[in-house]
């Protein structure tokens, strides 16, 4: 069967010969009649040399998506496999095993899929349209390599849309258990892989809600954007004398409290359902402190068009968390918003540090867990960024 293949304007191969992993509407002089939407083909250089191959979707900004830098590879159920497998293989060297991202899209050289691995469960999305062509090879290859209680697709996501595919979702292999629970580190966390945000749980802050263990014992902590306790129910555990959980979603305060029940903490953990910004507004008008103050908000800049809009919004809401920490507390801020690089989302912390009028002292960066590894060449793999500061 032939392949289609599309040609780049002269000048436009630079990226993809450095490993650059997507094709855009702008970069594309032809592509032949052969090229279907959601089907494999080739990227030539303006020469006409092979580059690479990967899907297609000419309704898309993003025209191809690189899946294989040699020619003779065919994309068949076999190429799925080896692929999951590598990626399970190397989270399994990185010292992952219960629950963590199993397979992180083009990072792992699957464009467009995102699996997570609950326990004995497992979440998928697909937001490209080239991998919706292949589902049932992805779902077959999840089964033979992991034998799950149960597979749940979560592609109830609006970016599916502009791909040309609807939002669904749906257990499709298996049965899913009344209660899913995933230890992280010394942590019982229940999971939600139905209705939860993104696929059931935020793994990517997994190895970071493990960095608060030097900061918490005998501190008064406050937990903002706390969704289901990830770093709420870590403090606890780590010695937090008083451990506040805000958010704006009720439904995420009661698995909070479930967790803090289920890790013997309900003691120590309390649960505020508000908005964020009016909370820590209202808070240092009372002229509260607090040891620690978590602020992991979900992504204010969702496009570079929202993003100075965004930068105001990261400033005002971190210029209040530091006035809420105590002389000598500690403040970890993160950003998810892939259009906040590092370097802009440190300058904003110091805009915010000067306005406090505190000094601030940086004492970590963090990133996203090990098992989200970010390509160096897809700048939007890399995506969570934050820091562990000392407000003095």
């Amino acid at each position: 069967m032939a392949i289609g293949q599309v040609c780049l304007i002269r000048g436009e191969e630079q990226d993809v010969l450095h490993g650059g992993l997507w094709v855009y509407d702008n970069e594309i002089d032809w592509a032949d009649d052969v090229c279907a939407d959601g089907g494999v083909v080739e990227v030539l250089d303006s020469r006409l040399r092979f580059l690479a191959k990967g899907f297609f979707n000419r309704n898309s900004k993003i025209v191809v998506r690189v899946l294989s830098r040699d020619r003779a590879e065919e994309i068949d159920a076999d190429f799925f496999r080896r692929r999951i497998l590598a990626a399970w293989e190397n989270r399994k060297s990185l010292g992952f095993s219960d629950s963590c991202r199993v397979v992180f899209g083009e990072s792992d050289g699957m464009p467009g899929l995102t699996v997570d691995k609950f326990s004995d469960c497992l979440s998928f999305q697909i937001v490209s349209l080239g991998m919706e062509r292949h589902k049932a090879e992805v779902v077959s290859a999840l089964i033979g390599i992991f034998a799950p209680r149960c597979i749940y697709e979560r592609d109830d996501v609006p970016v599916r849309e502009k791909e040309g595919m609807e939002q669904i979702k749906g257990c499709v292999y298996g049965t899913v258990p009344q209660e899913l629970i995933i230890r992280e580190h010394d942590a019982k966390m229940a999971v939600d892989i139905v209705n939860g945000q993104k696929t059931g749980h935020f793994l990517d802050q997994q190895e970071n809600r493990g960095r608060l263990k030097p900061y918490c014992s005998g501190k008064t902590v406050l937990d903002l954007c706390c969704h289901t306790g990830g770093f709420s129910i870590h403090a606890a555990l780590y010695g937090a004398k008083s451990v506040e959980a805000a958010d704006v979603s009720a439904e995420a305060l009661e698995m909070v409290r479930e967790n803090a029940e289920r890790n013997g903490v309900a003691g120590v953990v309390t649960t505020t359902c508000a908005n964020v910004f009016d909370l820590v507004r209202q808070y240092c008008e009372e002229g509260k402190r607090y040891g620690v103050v978590i602020c992991d908000p979900p992504a204010f800049a969702k496009s570079k068009r929202a993003l100075e809009g965004a930068y105001r919004g990261y400033k005002e809401l971190n210029l209040r968390c530091m006035h809420l920490c105590e002389p000598g507390g500690i403040l970890l801020t993160c950003s998810c918003s892939q259009f906040m690089t590092q370097p802009l989302f440190e300058k904003m912390l110091r805009e915010a540090a000067a306005d406090s009028g505190r000094t601030v002292r940086l004492l970590e960066r963090l990133t996203q867990s090990r098992d989200h590894p970010a390509a160096l060449n897809a700048e939007h793999s890399h995506y969570l960024k934050g820091c562990v500061l000392q407000v003095l």
